[in-house]
């Protein structure tokens, strides 16, 4: 098992990439980030297996943690405190209202060190069916939003999720035009269905990332569930021997990262998810309240039922106004809570 030190996470600040100090990272046995991966947003527009021909060329054992929806308290909350104890640098791709209503948050994740992309201002679904005017209006005015609530153009990076990755080939088109880089994913965990455990979503995650043995893999930081599986997610990553790679724009100073063009491209001989493994995956646009099923997986040691079992109302996308409520409820009306059940690390 390699073992990767608080030194590792110094990488991220020697290429500029980060405000964050190296100090900050005092964990010996954190599973820590093993490089900086710089990419040129003009020279790969479009990125992710799961619907595009390229994805970013990382190596064997090489996972990209990306975050969307947020950010949203206190569930953004722990889960950037159980990054900062493993060391580790994500992609978070924020929603322009989430961002206005927790700024602290916002600038929080840019002070350690990760990276900043946007998913639109209202995240809007289905949005591969709204006029072009409309989508561009999101992707702006998604950017304004928490461009503002950084104050430092250059903090927010030139990547873009659409929102359950509903895209266009004309929405495609603009974002290129605007030099921003299109994400999309090569994993998923199917964190935001109703009702699935901390326990299903890592054992999915982990298992798609073994049938894959590399990639970018999709959560998202506005769910109870999510929060209580990232430890085991990050544990079993680091036990599996995975390396945690972090993703930066290049820019002034900072050279896109040398590779070669065939590492960006989809081979047929890579190692895909099994059928067990994707099913019953659906992407985030599909999965609404009435398609998500029910996970079987056991309560883990240290969970209780309540916060093991029920995901809140709110755990479906284009539901904004209730989240930004920040009341998320289960399905027996009862307030979830991350405080009474925190998953052993």
């Amino acid at each position: 098992m390699r073992r990767i030190t608080a030194i590792s996470c110094a990488l991220a600040f020697v290429v500029g990439v980060s405000p964050a100090i190296a100090g900050e990272c005092a964990n010996p046995n954190a599973l820590g980030t093993s490089r900086t991966l710089v990419i040129d947003s003009g020279a790969h527009p479009r990125l992710g297996a799961m619907q595009y021909s390229e994805t970013l060329p990382l190596g064997p054992h090489e996972v990209v943690l990306t975050f969307d929806d947020g950010p949203l308290p206190p569930y953004t909350t722990r889960i950037l405190d159980i990054l900062k104890s493993e060391c580790v640098k994500a992609t978070y791709f924020l929603v322009g209202s989430m961002a206005q209503h927790a700024p602290e948050l916002v600038r929080r994740i840019h002070q350690e060190g990760h990276t900043i992309g946007t998913h639109s201002l209202r995240h809007p679904l289905p949005f591969d069916r709204m006029p072009l005017a409309q989508a561009e209006q999101e992707i702006d005015g998604g950017i304004t939003a928490v461009g503002a609530v950084l104050s430092d153009p250059a903090a927010l990076a030139p990547f873009f999720r659409f929102p359950g990755l509903g895209r266009t080939s004309a929405a495609e088109n603009y974002l290129a035009s605007r030099s921003l880089v299109t994400w999309s994913v090569d994993i998923v965990a199917d964190d935001w269905f109703r009702q699935i455990t901390a326990n299903e979503i890592a054992r999915r995650a982990i298992q798609r990332i073994e049938a894959r043995g590399q990639g970018m893999l999709l959560l998202h930081d506005i769910h109870p569930a999510t929060a209580l599986a990232l430890p085991t997610i990050l544990k079993e990553l680091k036990a599996r021997g995975y390396r945690i790679v972090h993703v930066v724009p290049s820019g002034l100073g900072r050279p896109a990262t040398v590779t070669d063009p065939q590492q960006w491209v989809m081979r047929s001989g890579r190692a895909r998810p099994t059928a067990e493994a994707t099913s019953p995956s659906v992407s985030p646009r599909q999965a609404m309240p009435s398609q998500a099923p029910r996970a079987k997986a056991p309560i883990g040691r240290g969970q209780s039922a309540q916060a093991e079992t029920a995901t809140p109302a709110c755990n479906s996308f284009g539901l904004i106004a209730a989240v930004l409520a920040f009341g998320c409820q289960n399905s027996t009306g009862h307030q979830l809570s991350l405080t009474p059940n925190r998953p052993a690390s």
